[in-house]
């Protein structure tokens, strides 16, 4: 059973289940959130958080799982979750900017990036559209839902999977540093995808600047959605790529490179 806190979307009894030692209530007030549910188990963070968002929980609403049993990223692809080794979260978000949808992805990557860099053993490389990586391993991934209502936004989910201790079934993933907490972990990355969804519009020259800097994916030859070149990205989020008929971009599919073929 979840232990839920400070939201009346959710209902009924407290569980004993505890976060590394925290109630959800001691987490909601220490990582600046109106409520938090924590979940032992869970299919997937995205569907909870869905549920609590169509039931009314307010922006800034945190659903937090110890382990998910069907977390999913972009376009079906299962995500492993251990239990204990890593931090597979959705926030839930009522953004006014509909325009930014589109950047939101790339923009909570760019982000958490930041925020993450002190305690990665190197500098978080960002791969189009959704995922960090440090050196040539992945790190996290990001996935973003959005719900409508009536031509407008109703709510976004967030939805993050960080390694903090690399998968034991995945021995060569990217974790953070030794000894880094999934709570200290916590406490940079919440604000950091708090500040992410706060921003309005495309992305701007500093954001794309950022992001050439952490850009894995520059100047490497690709296969899919385009074969070419990666060039970089355009303020509105779409992959721009140098291809034998000249620049092109894509806005939407998977980054493959030649050499992952």
């Amino acid at each position: 059973m979840p232990t839920r806190s400070g939201n009346p979307a959710f209902e009924g009894p407290p569980a004993e289940f505890r976060y590394d030692g925290h109630s959800a209530a001691a987490l909601a007030m220490l990582l600046g959130v109106p409520g938090v549910e924590l979940l032992r188990s869970v299919a997937s963070t995205l569907d909870r958080a869905h549920e609590l968002a169509a039931a009314g929980a307010p922006a800034g609403t945190l659903v937090l799982a110890d382990m998910q049993t069907a977390g999913r990223g972009r376009q079906g692809r299962r995500w492993h979750s251990e239990p204990g080794r890593g931090i597979w979260l959705t926030l839930i978000e009522r953004p006014d900017d509909a325009a930014a949808l589109d950047v939101l992805s790339l923009r909570v990557g760019l982000y958490a990036a930041r925020a993450l860099d002190e305690v990665a053993p190197a500098k978080i490389r960002l791969k189009w559209p959704n995922d960090l990586f440090v050196r040539d391993a992945k790190l996290a991934g990001v996935l973003v839902e959005a719900r409508w209502r009536e031509g407008a936004v109703d709510w976004v989910a967030i939805g993050v999977g960080l390694n903090v201790r690399a998968p034991t079934l995945m021995p060569t993933a990217a974790a953070l540093q030794p000894g880094m907490t999934r709570l200290s972990a916590l406490g940079r990355l919440v604000p950091a995808l708090r500040d992410a969804a706060r921003r309005t519009g495309p992305l701007d020259s500093a954001e794309l600047a950022a992001f050439a800097e952490r850009d894995l994916a520059r100047r490497r030859r690709c296969r899919e959605p385009l074969t070419g070149t990666v060039a970089g990205i355009d303020p509105s989020g779409a992959l721009i790529v140098n291809t034998p008929r000249g620049l092109r971009t894509a806005r939407t599919g998977s980054l493959v490179f030649q050499e992952d073929l």
